[in-house]
């Protein structure tokens, strides 16, 4: 590559990396009531699959059970999507009910 091609692509690399960068959008995930999955598969679910402390596992399934839905966390939708197929995998595996969607926040 001669001289003057690196320039003219170092100018191109500086101009393209002044482009404003978007904030990537977030969604909720969140696990809904049923009456058949138990307290502690929830809490499972919840320590395993998205790596929450055995407290605030707790008060999330509690949050479930209470309310009808549980919001879990805040994740890019890659991260979210990937999240709910674990949940509905795990799940089936153990045959409960379980229910995990996302929206967007």
């Amino acid at each position: 590559m001669s001289e003057e091609n690196r320039v003219a692509l170092d100018e191109e690399s500086v101009v393209d990396s002044k482009g404003e960068l978007e904030e990537p959008r977030m969604f909720r995930v969140i696990l809904h009531n049923d009456h058949y999955t138990t307290m502690d598969f929830v809490v499972e679910v919840l320590t395993g699959i998205f790596h929450k402390p055995a407290a605030q596992a707790t008060r999330i399934m509690l949050d479930v059970h209470k309310k009808g839905i549980g919001i879990v966390g805040v994740y890019t939708l890659d991260i979210a999507a990937t999240k709910v197929v674990q949940v509905d995998i795990l799940a089936k595996q153990r045959q409960f009910p379980l229910k995990c969607s996302f929206e967007e926040v």
